[in-house]
């Protein structure tokens, strides 16, 4: 069974770190485009943090840049998000997504992958 399973969510207060992991069973990591985003209550999904599967060119929304870490192990499948110094305005649902071969990072309707979401809370 193909899936992405994300793990590592929590509650910490403002100024905290998390470390966010994504497994991908069922096809090579190494072939993805993989992508973070999250959604806040009231809020449509947005991009956070992606990793092209050719040359590993990072792309980050601004609000995170200098905050957040993204990164990939191919060999243990698995994408993760490292997040420093947060804010209660990263409160949110996020998700791992993955695109085949995929040369484009924002576009959310391009990832045919998702997870099913872990929580993060940050406290003020």
């Amino acid at each position: 069974q193909v899936q992405l399973v994300e793990s590592g969510g929590g509650s910490v207060q403002a100024g905290g770190s998390l470390r966010l992991s994504c497994v991908l069973s069922g096809r090579r990591l190494s072939y993805y485009t993989l992508g973070w985003f999250r959604q806040a209550p009231g809020k449509p999904r947005e991009f956070v943090a992606a990793i092209k599967y050719r040359g590993n060119t990072i792309d980050y929304t601004n609000s995170v840049k200098d905050r957040f870490t993204i990164s990939r192990e191919n060999a243990k499948n698995t994408v993760y998000l490292e997040m420093n110094n947060l804010k209660p305005e990263d409160t949110a649902v996020y998700y791992c997504a993955a695109d085949y071969m995929g040369d484009e990072t924002r576009t959310q309707v391009n990832y045919e992958l998702w997870g099913q979401g872990t929580q993060v809370t940050v406290s003020s």
